[in-house]
């Protein structure tokens, strides 16, 4: 029966507000690096980056980020969440200033992998502490707020980085970082009280290894075929590889009595739909972020402060609609507004598919309007439906899961949207470039970043090779807009087939076979 009494912690949104400022550290630094990729494959004012170094400079992040997030969540619920937050927060600053004073793009690279140490000890335990300090009757409406927080990063990142290139060095993108996180390390000395699994299970190195070692592998197949080309047994040998252990990862689980990642969750349908509903979502859009940036700048000369306040509708939507998702939810059920998510980001995503250098710029900020408002009204009852389907105590197991899905789906995306991207931009260009120099042709071949540099020393005929490269840039984005609707048009299936509807009142809720999946910790007290 459901309880009268509510057994939220008495300073449970000020905690939320904390909270918030925590999750924007590690959310900001992403959308500020998309606007600064142009920035820094610029040889004079950045690190003269390639196109795979610059996925890396994403990707070294994310994938670590994500191997780590099964480990910490539990290791969250272990040692005390308070704890870890105070940890990852530290470890996120120093790793900013280390990439803010990168001197090449391997040291930015490994910066960025330290800075996922952090994020992966920030982004599981926040939601977790959400899930111990409000009352379930309350958890959706935080969820929202916890979901448009996300938005608000999007929002400030761009116009923030954009403002912070046009004024000093690309290093002052990661040294912002710095003042968020002192300002969460206080908050959350005075203001969040610590909590832990009574009862936490060892750890799983086996398991934490083997998920890395997958990840990285995987991904560095799919980003150095997108820059090399597929035709080559390493690229398969690593992709193949990456799949293997990851397979071998999911079998160890399986017969692990202490799993970092217990695969019977999955066996849950409004833990397991939802999961897979976020990981085609971020898979889809994440790489349509990364091109985006690229359209503005380039083929449409935006400034990168420019660019930045062209990505406020996207962060609107957000702020506007995530708060609201769990009154609508109670209303619609999480079936019906996790499908009109889902169709308007499919929509959205579609459209750059008819974008191009000719496009009213204001046509461009309905179709970022519509994903963000169709992200808004996936994301929080996904979240919340995940956070329900496992216990209080355990609520850092679903909390990493759910990030990790998110994480690993939004850095393959980028990886592999990237690499539709190059193939189809370079198998364009190719034919334009024979009577250009070695140099030159080699620079325009690899990116249209490449080609507006090699333009710059070409004097009269910098023009037609900048023609060149928008058009095939356009028709690659083309493409890849194409996959990555496809793909967020998979998450309207599994939402029609699994998804959970309208939400049943505690009473009628049956149980669970397994105690330990059951579902919601409703009317347990901290």
């Amino acid at each position: 029966m459901q309880p009268t009494e509510n057994t939220g912690h008495p300073r449970r949104w000020a905690i939320l507000g904390v909270l918030v400022i925590s999750l924007l550290v590690v959310v900001l630094d992403n959308t500020i690096l998309n606007v600064a990729l142009r920035t820094l494959a610029d040889p004079v004012h950045g690190l003269g980056a390639t196109q795979a170094e610059l996925e890396w400079s994403i990707n070294s992040y994310t994938l670590v980020f994500a191997g780590l997030l099964f480990t910490f969540g539990v290791l969250g619920d272990r040692a005390g969440r308070k704890r870890f937050l105070l940890i990852g927060l530290a470890l996120f600053g120093l790793a900013s200033l280390l990439s803010a004073y990168a001197q090449s793009p391997a040291q930015l690279i490994a910066a960025r992998a330290l800075m996922g140490v952090g994020g992966a000890a920030i982004m599981p335990v926040t939601l977790s502490i959400i899930s111990n300090v409000f009352d379930p009757r309350e958890r959706g409406r935080a969820i929202g707020v916890w979901a448009g927080a996300v938005g608000l990063a999007v929002a400030i990142g761009p116009v923030l980085g954009g403002a912070l290139l046009e004024n000093y060095w690309w290093g002052s993108v990661f040294l912002i970082n710095v003042p968020v996180v002192l300002a969460g390390l206080i908050l959350v000395t005075l203001l969040v009280p610590e909590s832990r699994d009574p009862n936490p299970g060892r750890v799983d190195v086996p398991g934490v290894v083997l998920s890395v070692v997958g990840l990285v592998a995987l991904s560095y197949g799919i980003i150095d075929g997108g820059e090399h080309g597929f035709d080559r047994p390493a690229v398969w040998g690593a992709i193949v590889g990456g799949l293997a252990v990851l397979a071998w990862f999911v079998a160890l689980e399986r017969r692990s009595d202490h799993p970092s990642l217990d695969v019977r969750l999955f066996r849950v349908p409004r833990f397991a739909a939802p999961v897979a509903v976020v990981g085609l979502v971020f898979f889809a859009a994440m790489g349509v972020m990364f091109f985006s940036s690229f359209y503005l700048q380039l083929v449409r000369g935006y400034s990168p402060l420019e660019t930045g306040l062209l990505f406020l509708p996207f962060a609107a939507a957000q702020l506007v609609f995530a708060p609201r998702s769990a009154a609508m939810v109670q209303r619609y059920g999480g079936k019906a507004v996790s499908t009109v998510g889902l169709v308007l980001t499919t929509v959205a995503l579609a459209a750059f598919a008819v974008v191009d250098e000719t496009t009213p710029i204001w046509v461009v900020l309905v179709f970022f309007f519509l994903q963000g408002a169709g992200m808004a009204n996936i994301m929080p009852p996904a979240m919340e439906s995940i956070m329900s389907a496992v216990p209080r105590e355990k609520a850092g197991v679903g909390s990493a899961v759910s990030n990790t899905v998110r994480q690993v789906a939004g850095a393959l995306g980028v990886a592999v949207l990237g690499s539709v991207l190059s193939a189809v931009y370079r198998a364009d260009v190719d034919g334009a470039l024979r009577d250009l120099p070695a140099g030159a042709r080699e620079a325009a071949g690899e990116s249209v970043s490449g080609a507006y540099a090699a333009a710059g020393q070409l004097g009269p005929a910098g023009p037609q090779l900048i023609a060149v490269a928008n058009d095939a840039f356009v028709s690659a984005m083309h493409t890849a807009a194409v996959v990555a609707a496809v793909v967020a048009g998979l998450g309207i299936l599994v939402v029609l087939r699994w998804m959970p509807g309208r939400p049943a009142t505690p009473a009628a809720v049956p149980p669970v076979a397994e105690p330990e999946l059951a579902g919601t910790a409703q009317g347990r007290g901290e």
